[in-house]
């Protein structure tokens, strides 16, 4: 069974345009995604899914240092750039993550992961399993983790924009056609915005890097945690920044 982590990424965010360029440490927030998503021991391949626009070339020689496959695909249907991408691997398991969450957790990778395969060898099915169908983790953790076949049922039926712009509406606004698996953590961390979408979300975190980060190393959800915990002051640095909502319909 093939595991196939694929990064959505694009230069042209509505709010922080090229944020995942912008640099971390010695390294831009598109390496670090890719560091800490490869770090995960039970993925078999990491690809990058980003446009065929012209201002997502910048890219190209950034993946191709790291060694990282890039499939180029649609820019608003995202859900075929997945599919394309996920066929072009051989995928049989999807792991869905974002360019834009610099402190994703390869530990939370192993254990979501570890999850789905225990409920995909159990008597109980699973298509779909995430953390984010209630929240638990601190936002910028996201993952989602579903099958190829799953996938190519959303490729195939799915209509609505919303549908095709989110990857994975389709799926879990359809729990009477697919089994979902909802993954929490035993701490709520679920007040914690940890992504990358506005200035204010990127002086967050880049103090957390600056305090943390090493050369080579990847610091925990925990340590950022207790960090924050000491410097309870810079939780207020995007605070009042709201996260865009997926409606149904919409």
């Amino acid at each position: 069974m093939r595991t196939v982590a694929i990064i959505q990424a694009r230069m042209g965010s509505s709010r922080l345009p090229g944020k995942i360029l912008m640099p971390l440490g010695d390294r831009t927030v598109l390496e670090h995604v890719v560091a800490r998503t490869r770090a995960c021991p039970l993925i078999d391949e990491v690809v990058v899914a980003t446009t065929q626009g012209p201002q997502d070339d910048v890219l190209l020689p950034v993946l191709e240092r790291l060694g990282v496959p890039c499939f180029r695909g649609s820019e608003g249907d995202v859900l075929e750039r997945y599919y394309q991408a996920a066929l072009q691997q051989r995928a049989d398991v999807v792991v869905r993550v974002t360019s834009d969450c610099p402190l994703l957790d390869p530990q939370v990778l192993t254990r979501l992961l570890e999850a789905f395969f225990v409920a995909r060898a159990g008597e109980t099915p699973c298509d779909y399993l995430s953390n984010t169908l209630t929240r638990t983790f601190p936002r910028g953790l996201d993952a989602e983790v579903f099958s190829f076949e799953a996938l190519a049922q959303a490729h195939a039926e799915a209509r609505e924009p919303y549908e095709r712009e989110h990857v994975t509406p389709f799926l879990y606004f359809h729990p009477d056609r697919f089994a979902l698996n909802d993954f929490r953590d035993d701490a709520d961390a679920s007040g914690h915005r940890w992504t990358l979408d506005t200035i204010d979300d990127y002086r967050l975190i880049e103090a957390l890097y600056a305090a943390l980060y090493r050369p080579n190393e990847l610091f925990s959800t925990r340590e950022a945690l207790s960090y924050l915990d000491r410097h309870p002051q810079l939780v207020q640095l995007n605070a009042h920044v709201e996260q865009k909502k997926i409606q149904e319909g919409a």
